[in-house]
């Protein structure tokens, strides 16, 4: 068993990670031209030689994620056999889908569709044909490739941390490459990299978003379009953010993720009711067709013999942009995804956020164009080409109550950044506490004020190109990684599959209750409903005295074993060097009674009428849901040995 071995504050990453970005910002800001220039030389040798990487990457992510989800892997649980989701599945969805991507939603719902109906990269611009293919990239570069990038980053990190107690940071992915260097110097380099990668790129779209937000504002309410009013919608920004992670992931970011929600269902549904209702459902449905009909074809088309420069400014941008968001969003989903099956993590994270997404690209986008092509409002495409923030706001004044969509928009925008700046915030926190969320307050607000703070010295000097480049340019070396990675977890998963097999072997076993006891005994122990102190003396005195014949024999046999106890159990370890432990615990759980249950003077706890306590068994997997209260301590020890052998067939599985 893998075990977390730090906890808490990580000087090792916290204080190298602030130095380098405070390194970056200077030489981002003190020369923003140089710099700009610098990464951009480096993107633009990335997708001359290294597209074709990228494209392939990705692809691999994708089918990986679709084969775990469908797989007999799925039914595998990130986390222990007896954890239960901390979220509900609306809460999870929502939360999920306001840090990976709902502000991009927002500003290029409208814009890109329209760019690619007025600049498509294979049929002639401003034509039917050119809308269908507008809609067919925004599909594919919004749809389940990226949110691929990120379910693989959150699987892998879950896994290992929730079934194998490893932190609860990027340097876990690792963890099947580089074994317990991980926690070395090895592993703060790659926390130290994730640090720098996800502040500069919040920063970055932070500091775009407050000059889109100045737009908005300006069209809707006149406000003067300038760095003292991005400076200060920033300022606002931050603020909140700040609050939002000082109340912690389930006050702050779970409440505003969940008003993104109803707002962003609420514009959505608007759109739909105020446009061509009809017509979006028609476009939706057939928009879908048509990406997925060809998405292995453009899923791998690098435009090699058309030799366009398309592919570069967008695929390929869009894939770096979402590899380097993935130690953000990544970490930050796999923070919020404990104790769901790996199927439904895949459906959860792939399936429907996809389908949300394209549902959304659809209402806007489709409903703009068609105001472009078929009633020639040509100022949305004036707009897409001035200022693809105002986009927006010119597609809502086309619709009937636009002041009120309006402010709702505007709303969603400003709620949208601060869960973005907040769960950036808190990722960041995680990294430099060896994945522990709750730290002292002023750590959490640290890296909340200092992503605004970067953001905002970024656009006064102008190097937000510069930084941008820079953070999807670091997008190479971890899809490099990555894909080791993935290995790795398929390599672990394998173990899972053949411990389960192991576990499912028909051997022949003894009867549980191998000493004569009568039936009456039996039925007595299975419809009996103990109080919390009989389950305890049951610990200390049956499960115990067991414990320590077996570890007895086993001494005997030159195996080295023993065990340990708490308030709330016994745990029984058998080691086996290199190879896998035996663990075998019984712990002290409380449940509520069955109402068919008559309670008794003996059966009912003294605080809880209504709860009763089992001794359940649980194995290095989690809890088996199978209770012992009552057995004797031959047929206790039946079990342990039952186990055991299971676990001696695994370890033959794997050799």
């Amino acid at each position: 068993m893998l075990k977390n071995r730090t906890n808490g504050f990580n000087p090792n990453v916290f204080f190298p990670a602030s130095i380098g970005i405070i390194a970056l910002l200077i030489f981002a800001a003190v020369a923003p031209e140089h710099a700009n220039r610098l990464f951009q030389q480096i993107q633009d040798s990335i997708v001359i030689n290294g597209s074709w990487f990228y494209v392939l990457s990705v692809a691999v992510i994708l089918v990986l994620v679709v084969y775990l989800g469908a797989s007999r892997y799925g039914d595998i649980k990130l986390g222990r056999d007896h954890d239960e989701p901390e979220y509900s599945r609306l809460t999870w969805l929502s939360m999920l889908f306001a840090a990976g991507m709902g502000i991009g939603l927002m500003f290029f719902g409208v814009a890109e569709p329209v760019m690619h109906y007025l600049s498509p990269p294979t049929e002639q611009a401003n034509t039917v044909e050119a809308a269908k293919e507008a809609m067919k990239m925004t599909f594919f570069h919004w749809g389940f490739h990226a949110w691929a990038i990120y379910a693989v980053v959150a699987l892998i990190l879950a896994y290992f941390a929730y079934r194998h107690d490893l932190p609860l940071t990027l340097r876990s992915a690792l963890y099947p490459l580089i074994g317990d260097r991980i926690y070395g110097w090895s592993g703060h380099w790659v926390d130290i990299f994730a640090v720098v990668s996800t502040v500069f790129g919040v920063a970055t779209s932070l500091g775009f978003g407050a000059t889109q937000v100045n737009s908005g504002f300006n069209h809707l309410f006149g406000l003067n379009i300038g760095l003292t009013e991005q400076l200060s919608i920033m300022f606002v920004v931050t603020l909140l953010a700040m609050l939002s992670v000082a109340s912690g992931l389930d006050k702050g970011i779970r409440r505003l993720s969940e008003l993104n929600m109803i707002l962003a269902v609420a514009l959505l549904t608007l759109v739909l009711i105020l446009g061509p209702t009809v017509f979006l459902m028609q476009a939706f449905v057939q928009n879908t067709g048509a990406y997925l009909s060809d998405m292995v074809r453009n899923t791998f088309n690098l435009f090699a013999y058309e030799r366009s420069d398309w592919i570069g400014g967008w695929t390929i941008f869009y894939w770096g942009w979402w590899l380097a968001w993935a130690p953000f969003v990544g970490l930050f989903i796999a923070r919020i995804s404990r104790g769901r099956t790996i199927r439904e993590f895949v459906l959860g994270v792939l399936m429907i956020p996809t389908a949300f997404t394209l549902m959304w690209m659809t209402f806007f986008g489709n409903s703009a164009i068609d105001l472009i092509l078929n009633k020639e409002v040509s100022e949305i495409a004036t707009a897409v080409n001035n200022d693809a923030a105002v986009a927006l706001f010119i597609f809502i004044e086309q619709l009937p109550a636009a002041q009120i969509i309006s402010i709702l928009a505007t709303l969603m925008i400003v709620v949208f950044f601060v869960t973005s700046c907040d769960s950036g915030a808190m990722v960041v926190n995680m990294l430099c506490s060896n994945g522990d969320n709750d730290t002292a307050i002023w750590q959490r607000v640290y890296w909340a004020a200092g992503v605004g703070v970067v953001a905002a010295i970024l656009l006064m000097a102008g190097g937000l190109n510069g930084l941008q480049t820079m953070t999807i340019a670091s997008a190479l070396p971890f899809s490099i990684v990555l894909l080791i990675s993935m290995i790795g977890l398929i390599k672990a998963l394998r173990v899972e599959a053949y411990k389960k097999e192991s576990l499912q072997t028909n051997l022949t076993l003894q009867q549980q209750h191998a000493e004569k006891e009568s039936w009456k005994e039996r039925l007595t122990n299975i419809i009996s409903f103990p109080n919390r102190g009989a389950v305890s003396y049951f610990l200390e005195t049956t499960v115990k005295s067991a414990f320590d014949e077996v570890i007895h024999t086993l001494d005997e046999n030159q195996i080295k074993a023993k065990f340990e106890q708490d308030d709330e159990s016994i745990v029984l370890t058998v080691f086996h060097g290199d190879e896998h432990d035996f663990i075998y615990g019984v712990y002290r759980r409380q449940h509520q009674q069955p109402e068919f249950a008559l309670p008794n003077v003996e059966s009912i706890d003294n605080n809880d009428e209504h709860s009763y306590y089992r001794a359940e068994v649980h194995l290095s997997e989690g809890g088996q849901d199978y209770d012992v209260m009552g057995w004797s301590k031959l047929a206790l020890i039946n079990d342990v040995i039952d186990q055991y052998q299971r676990h001696q067939h695994f370890l033959h599985l794997l050799r």
